[in-house]
């Protein structure tokens, strides 16, 4: 039986760019909010949107990790073991 291959981890180049595009997309658009010519409700309503789609975004790549973590082999042989135990176990057996 083969091993299974873990999943390449992010470099650090890679994660500080992330961090850096969000940053520079976040802010650029609250700039871009803050200076359109509209009335102060009109552009906190576009602010909370803002917001509103950045937490609902972290919230969806959440979910979407979530279940590719739950996916994977490790995790339905460890689940399968445990189901296997629970399976033997016999609570009335008295204890050696």
């Amino acid at each position: 039986m083969s091993t299974p291959t873990t999943p390449s981890k992010t470099t650090a180049a890679f994660y500080l760019q992330a961090g850096i595009a969000f940053a520079v997309s976040f802010v650029g658009t609250l700039l871009g909010i803050a200076y359109l010519p509209i009335d102060a409700w009109q552009r906190g309503f576009l602010g909370m949107s803002l917001l509103f789609l950045v937490t609902s975004t972290f919230t969806l790549a959440k979910v979407i990790r979530d279940q590719q973590e739950a996916s994977t082999v490790r995790v339905r042989v460890d689940e399968a073991r445990l189901e296997k135990l629970i399976a033997e176990h016999d609570p009335f057996k008295a204890a050696a």
